[in-house]
């Protein structure tokens, strides 16, 4: 089925238009981000919600520019804070939306949220309806659409009754690995493969096509054809976090047509990413996962990259662009994976602004990142180099995803704290929400949103997954760019046998076709057609490589004083349509009396009065 989630009016982005019209600068917008699913004759679900890939490469989460049907003058359709930097610096995340940067308030979470439970393995948990809509169980949408789902929902006192696990390790490690129990630290699903940070096993890959199909018993596998055939790990010290550069899957393995206009697509989307506490930075080969041919599933370390054990203690990973941010015993330090075989430090973030760091989200000009102090926010304008901006004390911060205008940090025993980082440079508490007492142990947060509802999925310790809607159709606002969040719990699923949810998977991006180096990740529908490239986007903000900001023109309606003709046309304007005059000043005019004299440098005319509805006007 084909629904349109992603046809939003709040969402403006500018790209390159097709070779048609010259390639010329215009809207575009995320209308055809297809995910594929297949049943069999006998209704079993052979593929559920899988993203599609280009033939030449670029993720099937697709754009298409399109044709403006307006021919209004500035001011009245966009405003210059749509396009440029305001000078209250309250716009990053419009401009990350306008970029094509994506702004994660649209990740697709779907039918499975996906949860690391440490030495508990891993969990699927089925947090949707699988008939369409496939509402969030619990959610306004729910009660609307399945009133007898949701009633047996409220029955179970909000509890999520299905999930599928994996204990994290193959069956032959109880041979090759005897007595060590296995760990799963954090998850990333991306197409048909779900990929896990399984400390001192490694990184390991587990196939996750027939998670929603019936006629499997073993759901997820380690090795879908053969132990032989296949090699769907990489073995590590301590691996402690695996994540890849988008979380679409562009193929930069695929070959090119020139004919199809299409771009390259960077090498960097080639690898996977593991921080190694020991090793650092580590790259893994991902191309062959994304094929199609399983005899070449043969995944090994391309790079291992610590010079001078800058990179011990590597626990996080974000990329901006081609720019690895590594979170480590240092602080932040900054890779280039320009050429992904020779990684660069290219800065370090050090212990006098950040203090044991956990987690850093990037959004347009800012990096947030919490320790143990906070939040802290970093001006990344030069990619390269972070620069320390603002601060702000929160107690027990294990982690941040910043979505639009709000942070949403987990706060350990305070459950859910939402920041307003409207202004990057001025955040502040806008909320602390943690359902009564019931989140209590919240170690990490992922949004993703469902038709016009946001929702918050927590990974809440010892309590495990907890699912909160944030915005519904009843919240005020709802239909704008940032509404404010109204939090309510809406569903959990505990872990079996005192398990603790410890991460989220990251949702897919909906709203991103570039990175912040200007490499363009997914396929536009028009031939041609394509985001703005790097130097095209700095021209919207940057001068000399110095941002540059101004403020929206403010359309002045009041007539200037001395044009009496004006400001009479203008009142009688004002009161057919609103039944008064909103300017009664404007002229000094009464009903009934003669305008005064025009006070103009031209020499007077000679001038006859005619009545119009009462007022005396020059003709």
């Amino acid at each position: 089925s084909y629904n349109f989630q992603t046809l939003r009016d709040e969402v403006f982005m500018l790209a390159r238009d097709g070779n048609v019209t010259g390639n010329r600068i215009g809207p575009s917008r995320s209308s055809c981000a297809i995910h594929v699913g297949s049943y069999n004759l006998n209704r079993e679900s052979i593929y559920v919600q899988q993203q599609t890939i280009s033939a030449e490469g670029p993720s099937g989460i697709a754009f298409s520019t399109n044709v403006p049907h307006t021919v209004r003058g500035k001011g009245e359709t966009k405003m210059c804070n749509d396009c440029h930097l305001s000078t209250a610096n309250d716009n990053n995340a419009v401009m990350a939306q306008l970029l094509m940067h994506g702004t994660n308030y649209l990740n697709f979470i779907g039918r499975y949220c996906w949860v690391a439970c440490e030495d508990h393995g891993l969990f699927a948990v089925d947090v949707t309806e699988r008939e369409e809509p496939q509402a969030v169980i619990g959610s306004t949408l729910h009660r609307m659409a399945f009133p007898d789902n949701y009633h047996e929902h409220v029955e179970r006192e909000f509890q999520y009754p299905h999930a599928h696990e994996h204990p994290g390790n193959d069956i032959v490690e109880n041979i090759t690995r005897p007595f060590k129990k296995p760990v799963v630290h954090n998850v990333m699903a991306r197409g048909e493969f779900l990929y896990a940070a399984c400390g001192p096993a490694g990184m390991r890959v587990f196939d996750i096509a027939f998670i929603d199909d019936k006629a499997f018993s073993e759901r997820i596998t380690t090795a879908p054809v053969s132990p032989i055939g296949q090699r769907f790990y990489v073995r590590t010290p301590d691996c402690a976090y695996v994540t890849a550069a988008a979380t679409t899957a562009p193929d930069p393995t695929r070959t090119h047509l020139p004919e199809n206009h299409e771009p390259n697509i960077h090498p960097i989307y080639a690898y996977l990413l593991v921080a190694d506490r020991e090793e650092g930075l580590v790259l893994v080969g991902a191309g062959t996962l994304l094929d199609g041919n399983p005899t070449n599933n043969f995944i090994k370390k391309d790079v291992v990259f610590n010079p001078n054990g800058i990179l011990t203690g590597a626990h996080y990973i974000a990329t901006a662009g081609v720019y690895a941010y590594v979170l480590c015993d240092a602080g932040l330090v900054v890779v280039s994976l320009d050429d992904p075989k020779c990684p660069q430090v290219m800065s370090v973030v050090g212990h006098e602004f950040l203090h044991e760091p956990t987690n850093v989200q990037i959004q347009f000009r800012y990096a947030f990142v919490t320790d143990h102090e906070g939040l802290k926010v970093l001006d990344i304008t030069n990619l390269t180099h972070p620069v320390p901006a603002a601060s702000l004390h929160i107690e027990h911060a294990h982690s941040v995803y910043v979505a639009r205008t709000y942070a949403y940090i987990a706060a350990g025993p305070q459950g859910l704290v939402i920041v307003d980082v409207k202004n990057p440079l001025a955040p502040f508490i806008d909320q602390v929400y943690n359902a009564n007492g019931c989140i209590n142990d919240a170690h990490d947060v992922k949004l993703g949103i469902t038709y016009t509802s946001e929702f918050a999925y927590i990974a809440d310790g010892a309590n495990g997954l907890r699912v909160v809607q944030l915005t519904s159709p009843h919240t005020p606002g709802y239909e704008g760019f940032s509404p404010r969040p109204h939090p309510q719990l809406i569903g959990s699923f505990t872990i079996p046998h005192g398990g603790h949810a410890v991460n989220i998977c990251e949702g897919v991006d909906r709203d991103r076709a570039v990175d912040e180096s200007g490499n363009q990740l997914s396929v536009f529908g028009r031939v041609g057609a394509r985001p703005l490239a790097l130097h095209e986007q700095h021209k919207m903000y940057l001068r000399g490589g110095v941002p540059w900001a101004l403020d929206n023109v403010r359309r002045d309606f009041s007539v200037p004083e001395g044009f009496p003709r004006e400001a009479a046309l203008h009142q009688q304007v004002e009161r057919s349509i609103y039944g008064q005059s909103l300017h009664p000043q404007a002229g000094q005019l009464r009903e009934g009396a003669a305008p005064p004299p025009m006070t103009t440098h031209a020499p007077q005319r000679d001038r006859k009065v005619v009545p119009v509805r009462g007022w005396k006007i020059d003709k």
